[in-house]
């Protein structure tokens, strides 16, 4: 009897059991299918894909916090190979205005390249625009196993300043594998100018989405709630020293002509404008269908408008070189200040040998010299300086020379933040030596006298040359010219830190060549450059050339706690007063005075922005 009850006992037992069972069985059943549409979401699922979320590259501001750089809004279509299904290929090509032959070569990749795989996505039509876009997408779901991602390409508001600015490319294989997995196929990286030269500030940090797609490959939702996403992080913006105003201003002037511009800030080494003519609207290389074509058309240009004239040209400086040398021999004591020499049309240096010079009074002293650039006094400084230790051992006297003349940042790169910076040359005796083989020393001060006048072997770029000007400006010292201002990280502005230099030279001495570019200025070789409101120094220069010379001119202003220094190199244009010194002037004028130019300078402004010197016969 009691194995009966027992028995009993058990079976009770596996029924409570299994009823249990079944209810657990049951209230898991409608909380999965009623109360949970993930699991429904899940169930229509067949894909879950990851999706890149690119950042917002970091916008860039110039000195005023006016936008200089920005984004808009690009679209990649991308597609799954092996969800595509039925539909109507031709509505699909029209509102994409592709061929039906575009469309097979854009779908059918060699899927035995590893680049390709039928089951992940690959982009099958880049850089569709938003209005492209708009009229695309109510139709979308009509197109099983398409999808778009969105990209941020840069976009330039004030249509200037393209070589500065630089711009992005599509990454190659080569910085693939140099970035070590930073970046992927497809991904964005500057090329050029503040783009590349602050890539890592600017460029942010990709993301990742996970996504569940439909068998249309239509986008269902987030995968588990977004829980395992990871969103992208915006670059961080860049703050430069580029006054937006100059800029325009400066390329307004520099229109139709070949050449130059650097203005900087001496007290900051900030650079306030820095162009290069002929240039470009930088939004022609943003990122869009037509780049290709636009990026051909100016590689093909025979004025060369990817060239950046301003910070890779190297020419001879011609007459700015003067004040320099009369710094060096004031400094060194082998010149006086109140020297004079006489001028006849030139400089004899040999046997039936002169180097010419234009009329002008006697030179009394060494502002005269600046003033009227006579080649006469600089040839004749310039030799005493290189024989100060005998006429046979002009050598050592030039490397003593060039030695002063390199601390001015002459003859290597001066370190400004932009890639593909030139050093000129500021030759020495191991130059002329190597140039004249003979035997070492068969070369004398005669050989090189061309140096005096800033012509033969001397190269500067427009950079170097409103860095002296700036050096001149300070009396003697200069901060590491630069476009970078400030960087903005997690909302704080973090100063970018740069270098002071410093010459050797007395800053007493600086007064006598001060004195001399405002007299150049007022009644000697820059008329032109004369402003009413302000004095501005300054130095023409004539760069020999086979064709029509170059016209140059440096200078700062006010003369007193001087607010901007500026170089100017127009090819081809004639001697510096002509074109380079208005134009420096104007520009001078036009930031002091905060816009405005005198009235009696208007038809100067006139001349200068009308004047073609591309085009002319």
């Amino acid at each position: 009897m009691a194995s009966q009850d027992t028995f009993s006992n058990r079976q009770h037992i596996i029924r409570v059991f299994f009823v249990i069972i079944a209810i657990v069985l049951i209230a898991k059943s409608f909380q999965l299918q009623i109360q949970d549409t993930s699991y429904a979401e899940t169930a229509r699922a067949v894909v879950i894909s990851d999706l890149t979320e690119y950042p917002s590259r970091g916008l860039i501001y110039d000195r005023n916090q006016e936008l200089l750089v920005t984004n808009r809004a690009m679209y990649d279509l991308m597609v799954i190979y092996n969800l595509v299904g039925d539909m109507d290929t031709l509505k699909f090509c029209r509102l994409l205005d592709i061929t039906e032959k575009e469309f097979v070569a854009n779908l059918e990749k060699d899927f035995n390249n590893d680049r390709f795989d039928k089951k992940v996505p690959f982009a099958f039509l880049k850089k569709i625009s938003a209005e492209q876009y708009a009229k695309f997408q109510e139709s979308l779901y009509e197109f099983p196993g398409f999808f778009v991602q969105i990209r941020n390409v840069r976009s330039y508001p004030h249509r200037v300043g393209a070589h500065v600015l630089g711009f992005v490319n599509e990454v190659t294989p080569e910085q693939i594998k140099k970035h070590k997995g930073a970046y992927s196929r497809g991904d964005y990286i500057g090329a050029k100018g503040l783009e590349a030269e602050y890539e890592e500030i600017l460029k942010g940090t990709k993301g990742l989405k996970k996504v569940m797609k439909d068998n249309f490959g239509r986008i269902e939702g987030s995968w588990m709630g977004g829980g395992q996403d990871v969103p992208a992080i915006s670059g961080y913006d860049l703050n430069t020293t580029l006054d937006i105003k100059l800029q325009q201003y400066a390329e307004l002037l520099m229109k139709n002509k070949r050449g130059g511009i650097v203005a900087i800030e001496p007290s900051t080494g900030e650079i306030l404008t820095m162009l290069s003519s002929p240039n470009y609207d930088p939004n022609i290389l943003s990122i869009n269908r037509e780049r290709g074509e636009a990026f051909k058309a100016l590689v093909q240009d025979s004025l060369r408008p990817f060239y950046d004239r301003s910070l890779m040209a190297q020419y001879p400086p011609g007459s700015i070189f003067k004040p320099l040398t009369a710094l060096v021999g004031l400094q060194t004591e082998i010149w006086n200040e109140n020297r004079g020499v006489g001028c006849q049309g030139g400089y004899d240096y040999g046997a039936s040998r002169k180097l010419g010079c234009h009329s002008h009074e006697y030179i009394s002293n060494a502002k005269m010299g600046i003033q009227h650039s006579c080649n006469s006094y600089f040839c004749q400084l310039f030799r005493d300086v290189v024989d100060q230790y005998g006429y046979e051992n002009s050598g050592q006297g030039l490397d003593s020379l060039m030695s002063y003349i390199r601390e001015f940042g002459l003859g290597d790169t001066l370190g400004i933040d932009l890639p593909n910076e030139k050093k000129g040359h500021i030759p020495g005796s191991d130059y002329y030596n190597k140039l004249y083989p003979k035997n070492e020393g068969s070369w004398k001060s005669p050989t090189v006298i061309s140096l005096a006048i800033g012509q033969g072997e001397i190269q500067m770029t427009t950079l170097q040359m409103a860095n002296a000007a700036a050096t001149i400006a300070n009396e003697g010292w200069y901060i590491t010219p630069h476009l970078g201002k400030s960087k903005v990280i997690d909302g704080k502005t973090e100063p970018i830190p740069y270098s002071k230099h410093t010459t050797r030279i007395n800053p007493e001495l600086f007064e006598v060549v001060k004195d001399g570019m405002e007299l150049a200025v007022k009644s000697g070789t820059a008329r032109m450059a004369d402003v009413p409101s302000f004095d501005l120094c300054g130095k023409t220069g004539t760069s020999q050339n086979k064709g029509t010379d170059h016209s140059v001119f440096f200078c700062f202003a006010p003369k007193e706690n001087p607010q901007i220094a500026i170089a100017v190199f127009i090819e081809n244009a004639g001697w510096g007063g002509s074109y380079a010194a208005p134009i420096a002037s104007l520009m001078a004028e036009y930031y002091i005075n905060k816009g405005q130019i005198d009235p009696s300078r208007a038809w100067i402004e006139e001349r200068m922005i009308n004047k073609d010197l591309l085009h002319a016969k």
